[in-house]
């Protein structure tokens, strides 16, 4: 039973409507009053879609105070509220409120219905992840609606018969809840916001999303926002028309476009500025948009996943981010733990590294000693899983020993803090040479000298340190007149 809570009789005609054909009951109420008691009567009742004013005044207040009401008497039933664009300000105040969801006349009956069904499909699978039903404030949830599950984790066998989480690799109980958050939501069409530090694999769970959606077999599009300058967005995202700008020579599709039926990966939705906001904000909304270039308004479906490194909080307090975007992105927030938040899954990352890398670079596999294992869980890992990911691809590469010790995986860090990466034991890479004070060419030489001591003079494993074939590092100390006596 959803229950349809505005003052306009052509209003609830309308939604009655469409929700009935969609084979939803319906119900509904003229005044805040009524509305309340109807809540209070009809335990059956699933969902409140409810306007914002219920007379002449505009103000909101009223349907705030019933927002109130409804979660006074029932915090876990889901409310949808209904605004006028221009009132998305007072929207928003609904959602810190507790709302799960707007909608703004007039309204898009297919994103009216996809809220309806996204709330209601929440709300049935586990009150828990209902984002505004006791889950924990997060740091970029202002309105404390990251929803992580509580209780004793799941088992990891479990979760792979029924999720595909390839890629996912480990059982930190803190890893596991996502996971099986992630197969909670998957099936919904929420917009799931996904934050962590660089490196802790929100790519890895936006794939996750989609492969477990009903969307699977539709297009997973990814948009690394910090890549699309503000001047080339409008046709990245939306596409152009043969000589909408000077360069613009043939059509082209934007990204919602091709990503029609599936999920856009908006990554590091952080990074792009207000101007595009306020245009990535209106297809969010509507989703609707128009081709730059053309005047014709075209739809598209998409379920929208996106990622940020960044405290989108404390970018909305410093005016930086609009807050109506980010309620629209963060209906489910699900925050990755940093690598060192989850020590007891190294082991098995290392070894899962270790053999993909041996696979990709066609080498033996080497294996962990103790020593080692011990002094990668000794190291901070400002990059998190991709750094130790990045470590033990290049001990793949360089090392020939069927057994890596602390010893060499040490070197190695040294290795790629000298060539530029962080060092795994958390130490500042070797500082480049002030500017002036070097030529590249001499910078090279000294890189190379470097790295041939380090191996022994042996050219193949310093050719590979430095991404190199042996021919190009022999070239290269024939330049600098560098020996190769000795060298293996």
């Amino acid at each position: 039973m959803i229950l349809i809570a505005d003052d306009d009789p052509s209003v609830v005609s309308s939604l009655e409507l469409l929700l009935r054909r969609r084979g939803y009951e319906t119900s509904s109420a003229a005044t805040a009053e009524e509305a309340l008691a109807r809540v209070a009567a009809e335990p059956g009742m699933d969902l409140v879609l409810q306007d914002m004013n219920f007379s002449r005044a505009t103000s909101g207040e009223e349907g705030l105070a019933l927002l109130a009401g409804i979660r006074h008497r029932r915090p876990e039933l889901p409310v949808v509220l209904i605004t006028a664009w221009g009132s998305i300000a007072l929207a928003v105040e609904g959602m810190k409120a507790g709302a799960a969801d707007f909608v703004t006349k007039p309204w898009s009956n297919a994103q009216l219905l996809q809220s309806v069904e996204t709330a209601l499909a929440l709300a049935r699978i586990d009150p828990r992840i209902d984002s505004r039903s006791g889950a924990r404030p997060g740091a970029d949830s202002p309105s404390g609606r990251e929803a992580e599950a509580a209780g004793a984790p799941p088992d990891r066998a479990e979760l792979d018969r029924r999720l595909d989480l390839a890629g996912l690799v480990g059982r930190d109980p803190k890893l596991l809840r996502i996971l099986d958050l992630v197969g909670r939501v998957a099936p919904t069409d929420a917009s799931v916001l996904i934050t962590g530090e660089s490196g802790t694999g929100k790519e890895l769970v936006a794939e996750a999303i989609h492969r477990n959606s009903r969307r699977r077999e539709r297009p997973f599009v990814k948009v690394n926002l910090g890549g699309v300058s503000s001047t080339l967005f409008e046709s990245e995202m939306f596409g152009h028309v043969r000589g909408a700008f000077t360069d613009a020579r043939s059509d082209r599709k934007g990204r919602f476009e091709v990503a029609h039926g599936g999920t856009i990966f908006l990554d590091e939705i952080g990074e792009i500025d207000l101007s595009a906001q306020v245009k990535l904000l209106r297809v969010l909304q509507d989703r609707s948009y128009e081709v730059l270039g053309s005047s014709i308004s075209r739809t598209v479906d998409v379920r929208v996943v996106s990622a940020t490194n960044r405290p989108l909080a404390e970018l909305v307090e410093r005016g930086d981010f609009r807050e109506d975007l980010l309620y629209r992105l963060n209906l489910i927030t699900i925050h990755l733990p940093a690598l060192r938040e989850r020590p007891g899954d190294l082991p098995l990352l290392a070894r899962e590294f270790l053999q993909a890398a041996a696979r990709t670079y066609r080498r033996p596999a080497p294996e962990l000693a103790q020593d080692a294992l011990d002094w990668l869980r000794a190291q901070r890992f400002p990059g998190n899983v991709r750094e130790l990911r990045q470590t033990l691809e290049r001990a793949v590469l360089v090392s020939d020993a069927p057994r890596l010790s602390a010893r060499e995986l040490r070197a190695l860090a040294e290795i790629g803090a000298a060539m530029g990466s962080e060092p795994g034991d958390g130490r500042r890479p070797t500082p480049l040479p002030s500017p002036g004070t070097m030529t590249l060419d001499e910078m090279e030489r000294a890189m190379i000298e470097r790295c041939l001591a380090h191996f022994g003079g042996n050219i193949t494993r310093a050719a590979e340190a430095l991404g190199l074939s042996r021919a190009a590092l022999y070239r290269r100390l024939e330049k600098h007149g560098l020996p190769a006596s000795g060298a293996g």
